[in-house]
């Protein structure tokens, strides 16, 4: 097949293109530039994996093409994400980027140049044009993949994904691609290693005010109600004695930043959520339904039952969750499928339907 690769500069997304070509495809990569930013240095800060991903093309005799989708990217994610962070919530920019960047301009482009299929280095599965977990549990990536349809599957390759991330950095030294060694990006993309306070200054104007114990209690000031997310412990600047506080909610009304002490405070935890925008990669299933789900990145699947609200879910869980956050992605399975998903809109204390 002639197959597409979305090439990073990373290591996953080298071996990706290197074993399609080992396979007797005929491969070829697209860099992404999402985001037109300088560093300290006068430097594009993506300039380095764009380099990166020129050697490894070098080194693999792999035609290279840059995709400039910073417009793009600003219109339907960026923009997307400061709105929601002013509404008081926390946003999860990689989910709508897979599904509006990656998954559907980057697909859309590949196949203009005549491309099959998109290959990424996603540690996820796909068997029968279903979504399943990747093998390394804690590479495995489906939780951000959850908005991809039957349809848009059935045109993508995870070479790696049946594989554990230290056979993927084994391969590329046995293959001599300059990356085997580089480390894995965290964090949200366009802020990367950066404070993320003094990042979102640039956006947000900085408003100071009032942090709050669950009982009314002063405890202090805030930095701006934007730069902090429920259940957060660093940055929020209550020190002394006993246990740490923790942020439990934010009244933006009032801008009142409220906190409990106690990594384990009864106000942390809820039993069951609401959830909208759903998104099933297949038919929806049956209701009430008894599955699992994840509220958050490499949370361990939790026991649940779903029932369907119209174009709402209210999700009971077995056992009480921690921190859940507004407008974080609530996602399903069953066994190693993944189900779908949905956006978080409130949590509630009861899981009673």
């Amino acid at each position: 097949m002639k197959v597409a690769v979305a090439l990073s500069g990373g290591v996953d997304s080298a071996v990706t293109l290197c074993l399609l070509k080992k396979n007797g495809h005929d491969p070829f990569a697209l860099f992404m530039k999402n985001w037109q930013e300088k560093g300290k240095m006068g430097r594009c800060l993506f300039e380095k994996d764009f380099e990166d991903a020129q050697r490894i093309c070098q080194t693999l005799n792999v035609p290279l093409y840059e995709i400039n989708f910073s417009k793009e990217y600003w219109e339907r994610v960026f923009v997307h994400f400061i709105k929601e962070i002013q509404l008081g919530y926390t946003p999860n920019p990689d989910i709508l980027c897979n599904r509006e960047i990656k998954f559907k301009l980057l697909l859309k482009k590949a196949q203009l140049f005549g491309a099959d299929v998109l290959a990424t280095g996603h540690y996820c599965q796909i068997k029968n044009n279903t979504l399943l977990k990747g093998r390394d549990k804690d590479k495995d990536q489906s939780y951000f993949l959850y908005t991809l349809k039957k349809h848009i599957l059935s045109q993508i390759l995870f070479p790696v994904g049946h594989m554990h991330k230290s056979e993927v950095r084994k391969i590329a030294q046995q293959e001599n691609l300059p990356v085997f060694a580089k480390r894995d990006s965290t964090g949200i993309c366009f802020i990367g290693k950066r404070n993320f306070r003094r990042f979102l200054e640039r956006y947000i104007p900085n408003k100071q005010g009032v942090i709050e114990t669950e009982e009314g209690k002063n405890m202090g000031t805030h930095h701006g109600i934007y730069y902090y997310t429920i259940g957060q412990r660093k940055g929020i600047g209550l020190g002394g004695a006993g246990e740490a506080y923790f942020v439990t909610k934010k009244n933006l009304k009032r801008n009142a930043l409220i906190v409990a002490q106690g990594a384990n405070h009864p106000s942390l935890f809820a039993s069951s959520l609401i959830a909208t925008d759903i998104s099933w990669i297949d038919t929806p299933p049956t209701f009430p339904m008894r599955c699992y789900a994840k509220i958050r990145y490499r949370q361990i699947d939790q026991p649940c039952t779903v029932k369907n609200q119209g174009t709402k879910l209210h999700v009971a869980f077995d056992t009480p969750q921690r921190a859940i956050a507004p407008r974080q992605s609530v996602v399903f399975y069953q066994g190693e499928h993944c189900l779908g998903g949905a956006i978080i809109e409130q949590a509630l204390s009861t899981p009673d339907f």
